[in-house]
């Protein structure tokens, strides 16, 4: 008996249609399984998970070498692409330089997978002359040997604390993130963004703000991220809550 297992009925008209629908339904189940396994298991030489973190439990300031990027206390980097480390994430046109501008991230700061930040200034492209072609950086050309360099900083980008930053954010050279902002996904942020925003798109717009105008300013004065992990423990509770104002309360009664 002939089975079908392209769904065409031909084995149903030979009576066997309840056979057929058995038999799809069982490569369909093994199909799975062996998809599971070959997104779940590296150990047997399957799809290793990309966004398993080959740091667990070390904080970014643990984990940078690159001397031009500074982190604040427990900001983390949730994912990674290929086994690569936070590093990569700073695009420097020499991570070996130190006269360079500067990586500057506060502390609980939460940073998605994939996110960039543009640390090259404009990259030896100068929109003023008469080519943008970054000639000078060829210099195993003889014919380029005359070429300036067009390599311009743009400042330092700063992160500022308690930033949520999501998945393949890309954050220009030069900008300044402001306090407890929200960076939506795949969001391109050529423009510095206050304290307390929700931004998102390509270009990045402002969605909205957090909070009122006046819950801002409570937690820009109580700065509770520069909290010592014993007033934070005492907190936390109101840390994790909506209770703005009473948070606001009980930190100026200490």
């Amino acid at each position: 008996m002939q089975k079908d297992l392209t769904g065409s009925g031909a084995a149903g008209r030979n009576g066997t249609g309840t056979q057929t629908a058995d038999i799809q339904s069982g490569l369909y189940a093994e199909k799975l399984i062996i998809i599971f396994k070959f997104e779940s298991d590296n150990s047997k030489g399957y799809m290793e998970n990309y966004f398993d973190s080959p740091f667990k439990g070390k904080t970014l300031a643990e984990q940078v070498t690159n001397p031009n990027i500074q982190v604040g206390r427990f900001s983390y980097y949730s994912g990674y692409y290929h086994g690569r480390s936070f590093d990569d994430c700073a695009r420097y046109l020499h991570p070996d330089l130190v006269d360079v501008d500067k990586l500057i991230i506060g502390s609980f700061c939460s940073i998605g997978t994939g996110v960039a930040f543009m640390m090259a200034g404009n990259q030896g492209h100068r929109l003023d002359w008469v080519s943008s072609f970054p000639f000078f950086y060829m210099s195993e050309e003889p014919a380029f040997a005359d070429a300036q360099n067009g390599y311009q900083p743009m400042g330092d980008t700063v992160i500022g604390n308690d930033v949520w930053m999501g998945a393949e954010a890309i954050i220009m050279p030069g900008v300044n993130i402001g306090d407890g902002a929200v960076i939506g996904t795949r969001a391109l942020v050529t423009k510095d963004v206050e304290p307390y925003t929700i931004i998102g798109g390509n270009p990045a717009k402002v969605i909205r703000k957090r909070f009122s105008d006046e819950q801002i300013a409570m937690l820009l004065e109580m700065q509770w991220w520069n909290w010592p992990l014993e007033q934070l423990k005492a907190a936390m509770k109101m840390l994790t809550s909506a209770d703005i104002e009473g948070l606001y309360r009980w930190w100026q009664n200490q």
